[in-house]
């Protein structure tokens, strides 16, 4: 038998979408809850750590859309992302609560949360119902959306002003 290391067994977690549905089709086999969140993590904060912690306490199994690189510049800026999409992808996976991780390419994660068809919705407290990407798609499938309180004081914009 070949042992993986630690890394290896993480990586597995940063899936492809044919990887994502094959996972997702065992885990609602075993009665599990999915619940998507997604973003940037550029800089991985107390908010962002804080927003994950609640979000997977509304079920079982915590997916992450992660915006690529491609994405954040048409969001944010040239200047961004800070770290790349494989080194944010690998972190978030570092987190025990986090049971797969898939990056997307569009602005919105829309097409991908009409793959996944999350039982629950999770953002941040910015957000409302009326505009939260997928909250439509989600509530009609008989999915919730929830909103976390934003952790003041925590954003990684704000660190990288404070930096530059």
């Amino acid at each position: 038998m070949v042992e993986k290391n630690y890394l290896e067994l993480m990586q597995e977690k940063v899936m492809t979408e044919a990887h994502l549905k094959q996972y997702l089709k065992i885990w609602r086999m075993y009665g599990h809850q999915i619940v998507f969140t997604n973003g940037c993590f550029d800089l991985i904060h107390q908010g962002h750590l804080s927003l994950l912690c609640q979000a997977k306490d509304f079920g079982g199994k915590l997916v992450i859309g992660l915006n690529s690189d491609a994405s954040i510049k048409k969001i944010k800026g040239e200047n961004r992302p800070i770290n790349d999409q494989n080194s944010r992808a690998i972190l978030l996976s570092c987190l025990q609560l986090v049971d797969a991780v898939i990056l997307f390419d569009d602005e919105t994660p829309l097409s991908l949360i009409q793959l996944i068809e999350p039982d629950v919705l999770v953002k941040g407290g910015d957000y409302t119902s009326e505009n939260i990407v997928g909250s439509k798609e989600v509530l009609k499938n008989g999915g919730r959306v929830k909103i976390i309180p934003v952790l003041e004081g925590f954003s990684s914009t704000a660190i990288i002003q404070r930096i530059g």
